[in-house]
């Protein structure tokens, strides 16, 4: 049987946590790709899919924290995930930066996640072997 080989993934979330499972279905995706030994070269957050990157996410005691557990698995594993400017910005989502900018009372981005452009999608898929989205249903 022949080896596969090893694959270089950038996941593409574009559905919020609690209201799509796209961010369960990607984490369990990103999970087994490493466990499998491929790597993931970075999580691109767009449309609803930036939700998963607000620190303010509280949900109750007996559900899943997706956006810490994401935190938790991007911080573990070094990968940058990104959330893309314009959809952030919609849904109000701000890193210091944009706070200041706009002048805003605060800032509400989860650490490790960052705001970007979509550059960083396009270099997505231009570096890495295989891109997959994980789309909200609606």
């Amino acid at each position: 049987m022949a080896a596969i080989p090893v694959q270089n993934y950038t996941l593409v979330i574009t559905g919020a946590p609690y209201s799509s499972q796209a961010p369960q279905t990607a984490l369990l995706f990103a999970e087994a790709a490493i466990t499998a030994g491929h790597t993931v070269d970075r999580v691109f957050l767009y449309g609803d899919g930036v939700h998963l990157a607000s620190a303010l996410v509280t949900p109750p005691s007996d559900e899943s924290h997706w956006p810490a557990l994401w935190a938790k698995f991007l911080t573990d594993n070094a990968i940058p995930g990104i959330a893309c400017i314009a959809s952030a910005l919609r849904r109000g989502l701000v890193n210091e930066s944009e706070q200041k900018r706009y002048a805003l009372p605060a800032s509400n981005l989860l650490d490790p996640f960052t705001i970007a452009g979509l550059g960083e999608w396009v270099e997505g898929t231009m570096t890495s072997s295989r891109v997959i989205y994980f789309h909200g249903g609606g």
